[in-house]
């Protein structure tokens, strides 16, 4: 399961780290000048600014060190990191337990016997960063990243603080950010266009007593949360609650708030558990952010994950789409041996924006379409009917809860499937009042329920881009093939191997 990252990304904003193409030749020289040091290693700018001892070896930087930095890093070079998750007490989860009002449940399993993990967001991180310093060339430093560096319209690197506070720049051909919701990078690649309709409000339970081991809840009531085990002995549990800011947790407003609104739509058996996560105040709130993603790359730099795109945090699909943000920018960059022309590959890179357009498309969709829907008050009788809806639909079984599971944990990337079944359960909504005897307010009700669907989905699908998500075929850099790379690369031998360079 990938919902468990929404409250460490904060972290990853203040981490950086390089990925470095070493030629053979080169990685003796380097090893040559740790042994040996030189003038060489440490140069002052013009305006008084120290050059980073990595200054020179460097073609790749990558700003922040959190899942999809540290996996980048990694994968640059090759991808396997599920034992990342072992030696963490993570857990796997086989189903969800779908809870609606009037103790209504159904059982979702994942299709295809596939299943998902719960863990620690701390540990997962720290096992990536781990995996991508056990590669040879991989050194590890911390440090803030401040700004962006540009010549002549290009990106040149990066200006940074050490935990010394001394300032340093580090120049790379390609600078790629992905430090997360809280970017403060962004602005500089893009104009984010960035939505706030909630905030997640996270506790911790313990000392519970489960009737179904490996299972996740999704609570659909009044309030939209969700629940799954992260450890052998603890659950986390995200609470949706809407508004443009939270109740206050310093003056109580939040405690209160959770215990008169949100326990007593808790299933029996997470009651008391959530009732003493509460009373011992270790509960955090985190911005769910919706931004659409940008298709415009600058010269020699580039966005991926939540600083490229965000969805609604209420089916966790951040790190899924972060992840294959992170497969698809390997597979374009694994055949380039030189990254030194900014514009050819600036424009190379525009297939990545293309390209991630329908694995995203699902999971952004569906997360806006489900918040917007179990959000909205029950007095709208087309609204309601739309909860049951949708609950109703999961509780069908077979290809109707299987498709869905599948887009929700991006096992299923075709948008046609999405757009299949979001109408598919419009058409069960619309059925359901009017068989078996339409009466004129059912048939009103049916009217303002198509009008409500569409005037969500439709939006949607608009922001997130017709043509690219529907056709991408038909827009011309889906066919972009890499650049033609420099004959000197290829007469030295230079192979792509890529060595991470962490800060964290």
């Amino acid at each position: 399961m990938d919902s468990k990252h929404i409250f460490g990304g904060a972290v990853a904003a203040f981490l950086f780290g390089f990925v470095v193409l070493y030629s053979s030749r080169r990685r003796e020289k380097i090893k040559a000048s740790e042994k040996t040091p030189t003038k060489k290693n440490l140069k002052s700018s013009r305006n008084g600014v120290c050059r980073s001892n990595f200054a020179g070896n460097t073609d790749v930087i990558i700003v922040g060190a959190g899942v999809a930095g540290s996996a980048l890093a990694y994968a640059l070079a090759k991808l396997g990191l599920e034992d990342c998750l072992d030696g963490s007490d993570s857990q796997t989860v086989f189903s969800f337990a779908a809870v609606h009002k009037d103790g209504k449940r159904s059982a979702i399993s994942y299709p295809s016997n596939a299943s998902g993990r719960g863990f620690h967001h701390g540990r997962f991180v720290q096992k990536l960063r781990e995996k991508a310093a056990s590669l040879p060339n991989v050194n590890l430093e911390q440090g803030t990243v401040t700004s962006l560096v540009e010549e002549n319209g290009s990106m040149k690197g990066v200006l940074y603080k050490t935990k010394a506070g001394q300032e340093l720049a580090a120049s790379a051909s390609l600078t790629i950010v992905c430090d997360g919701c809280f970017s403060n990078l962004r602005s500089n690649l893009c104009s984010p266009k960035i939505e706030v309709p909630s905030y997640s409000v996270g506790l911790v339970l313990e000392d519970y007593n489960l009737p179904y081991a490996n299972r996740a809840y999704f609570i659909l009531k009044d309030t939209i949360s969700i629940a799954f085990p992260i450890s052998s002995n603890e659950i986390r549990c995200l609470v949706d609650v809407p508004g443009p800011q939270p109740p206050s947790i310093s003056t109580g407003e939040m405690a209160s708030y959770l215990k008169t609104v949100v326990a007593p739509q808790m299933p029996p058996e997470l009651y008391n558990a959530f009732i003493c996560a509460i009373d011992k105040g270790n509960i955090r709130t985190m911005p769910n952010k919706i931004m659409p993603a940008s298709s415009s790359p600058t010269p020699g730099a580039f966005l991926i994950g939540d600083s490229l795109n965000m969805r609604h945090s209420v089916t966790g699909g951040g790190m899924t789409v972060g992840l294959s943000d992170v497969v698809l920018l390997r597979d374009l960059l694994r055949p380039l041996n030189d990254l030194s022309n900014a514009d050819s590959i600036c424009k190379y890179l525009e297939s990545f924006c293309v390209l991630r357009k329908p694995s995203a498309f699902a999971i952004n969709t569906l997360a806006s379409t489900l918040h917007k829907v179990f959000s909205s008050s029950d007095q709208d009788p087309a609204r309601k009917e739309m909860k049951e809806a949708f609950f109703n639909y999961l509780s069908l079984g077979g290809v109707f809860s299987d498709g869905l599971m599948a887009l929700l944990s991006g096992l299923n990337t075709n948008p046609l499937s999405l757009i299949f079944h979001c109408f598919a359960m419009l058409a069960y909504a619309v059925g359901s009042l009017l068989l078996p005897f339409p009466t004129p307010k059912r048939m009103c009700i049916a009217a303002k329920l198509v009008l409500v669907g569409s005037g969500i989905i439709f939006p949607i699908l608009k922001e997130e881009g017709i043509r690219a998500t529907f056709f991408p075929a038909t827009i011309p850099a889906y066919y972009r093939t890499p650049p033609v790379q420099s004959t000197r690369h290829r007469e030295t031998g230079k192979q792509n191997s890529s060595c991470p360079i962490h800060w964290s």
